[in-house]
């Protein structure tokens, strides 16, 4: 397999729209990028988009049979870094408890490097104690966390809970290269 800088993980949410503008912006300044979506990015977005943006077949499930050893192993030990934007508050949680159900969530557990994670939700999501509780572990755990922004939600609401503009996310990505 060859290496990769950035694995760019794609969650479940009306931010990953970005993640296609981060992921183009990555390859353009010659990145090799691997995307990992879930089974909700896909409600979302298609994996068309990213592999042509990146020229890489995109990765969703955990016992691909190109990778003999396990996709989340394969895949951990061939990237610089992990990138998850955007971050629901399904992931967070799953993050940190360390929970292992599907690709993404077991190749977190199973990756070395650095970490960096963006958070995307609802307003009141943001500020529940349980998300800030996750949070928290997960910062506790090492992971560097690109705050979301404040501004017009997906929910008719204004309020922090935007994902971070690529540029911003793109800026931390290189900071750990």
């Amino acid at each position: 397999m060859p290496k990769i800088d950035v694995l760019l993980a794609v969650t479940g949410g009306i931010a990953s729209f970005k993640s296609a503008a981060l992921a183009s912006q990555m390859v353009q300044q010659d990145l090799a990028v691997q995307v990992v979506m879930t089974r909700c990015a896909e409600k979302f977005i298609g994996k068309s988009t990213f592999a042509a943006l990146t020229g890489r077949a995109v990765a969703t499930d955990l016992f691909d049979p190109a990778m003999p050893l396990g996709a989340h192993i394969e895949l951990a030990r061939n990237s610089a870094v992990l990138v998850v934007a955007p971050a629901t508050a399904n992931f967070l949680a799953a993050a940190a408890l360390g929970q292992a159900t599907d690709l993404l969530s077991t190749l977190y557990l199973c990756f070395t490097g650095p970490v960096l994670v963006a958070p995307a939700m609802n307003v009141e999501m943001w500020n529940s104690k349980a998300v800030q509780r996750n949070v928290g572990q997960l910062v506790g755990d090492g992971v560097h966390i690109i705050e979301p922004q404040e501004g017009w939600l997906s929910c008719r609401e204004k309020g922090k809970g935007r994902m971070a503009d690529p540029d911003t996310i793109f800026a931390s990505v290189r900071g750990q290269l």
